[in-house]
């Protein structure tokens, strides 16, 4: 078993609007599809019809059902910001425990944060952040605003050193055993800026946010570019290859979904076998994201895993299986009491900009 952190602060509770909807088995394998195996093609859900032996109509009426249940947050191309040359990191901050929606409020303003979560810790907020290639501020310039203007006591900068996994599908069918079940362990994920040019930065922007559910959900993209689909599919294909966009998938409603957990397990591993344990960490089924981040004297985690499940028991005991088949033992599991904010980034808007005049003057 492994030795837990026990500094905890608030109560685990869910949303309001987070209680779990009841799913047939078909909802759960359209779930699935539609998470990992949604395609690049004319008529995605059609393909996606095929594959679980219904109809195109019944597809879309269920993906539209699943949207206005919450349990689908959105359908959308997922682009790769580390890619794009963004500068990103996950941050933890120190703010008051008594009260910390007004500096959520204030942390949430700004259009690079993606997530942020009260956790069960010392270090009780954590956001995910990025800032524009050309930012004025830059990474270090915005945290410093933001420290100022929310009060926080300490922020510390977890910025992704290796990323051994990113991959947010919940495993509809799986029970316990197989979302702790280990696969095959990969190679960590190349972090570099890949080469992109206008035309790349015209067909993100019109094609970013929400995908229609319609036979055809391109074509509107597509016109707008003054495109085939088959050109703008044929383009999307390329940045996949070239690493700038992961994949097109539903982003689901984890709550809503049946996952009413999420627990951050930090691990302390010892430097040299960081390389061995990360990549066996990220083969576990039931964990979604893996990455190697700095220590502090104050923070001796260096490996991050993101388990989601259908209780914290089922995500303890995800974690428990990687501390068994790793001898890793000393970790902290932090998991998250309220979600402040949950988005995709939309890129190369001037919300960037406009935040940086008004909140850094630059």
């Amino acid at each position: 078993m492994a030795s837990v952190d026990k500094t905890a602060v608030p109560k685990i509770r869910s949303r309001n609007d987070g209680a779990a909807v009841p799913l047939s088995d078909l909802d759960r394998k359209l779930l699935n599809q539609m998470q990992g195996s949604f395609p690049l093609d004319q008529r995605p859900y059609l393909r996606v019809a095929e594959a679980l032996g219904i109809t195109e109509e019944q597809v879309m009426a269920d993906i539209t059902r699943l949207l206005k249940d919450r349990i689908i947050r959105q359908v959308t191309p997922i682009y790769d910001t580390r890619a794009l040359g963004y500068g990103s990191m996950l941050v933890a901050a120190k703010v008051d425990p008594e009260h910390p929606w007004a500096p959520a409020k204030i942390i949430n303003s700004h259009p690079g944060v993606s997530h942020n979560y009260l956790r069960n810790h010392e270090f009780n907020m954590w956001f995910t952040l990025a800032v524009e290639q050309d930012s004025k501020l830059g990474l270090q310039g915005t945290l410093d605003v933001l420290q100022e203007l929310t009060g926080a006591e300490s922020i510390r900068q977890l910025p992704t050193l290796q990323l051994f996994k990113i991959r947010m599908d919940l495993e509809m069918e799986g029970d316990t055993k197989s979302l702790s079940t280990e696969g095959v362990a990969e190679a960590p994920i190349d972090l570099e800026m890949q080469s992109y040019d206008q035309t790349d930065i015209d067909v993100i922007t019109a094609t970013q946010g929400d995908l229609p559910v319609v036979s055809e959900p391109y074509a509107e993209a597509a016109a707008k570019l003054g495109w085939t689909q088959d050109a703008l599919l044929g383009h999307l294909a390329k940045m996949q290859e070239r690493g700038i966009l992961r994949r097109v998938a539903a982003i689901l409603y984890h709550r809503r979904a049946g996952f009413s957990a999420n627990g951050m397990g930090v691990w302390n591993v010892p430097e040299d076998r960081i390389d061995e344990i990360g990549p066996r960490m990220a083969a576990v089924r039931g964990i979604s994201h893996c990455y190697q981040r700095p220590t502090y004297e104050d923070w001796r985690y260096s490996v991050f895993t993101m388990a989601h499940g259908r209780s914290k028991e089922e995500c303890d005991a995800v974690l428990d299986s990687i501390a068994e088949s790793t001898g890793i033992t000393d970790r902290a599991t932090l998991y998250s009491s309220t979600e402040f904010k949950k988005v995709r980034l939309l890129y190369f808007t001037e919300d960037f900009k406009n935040w940086e005049r008004e909140h850094g003057g630059v």
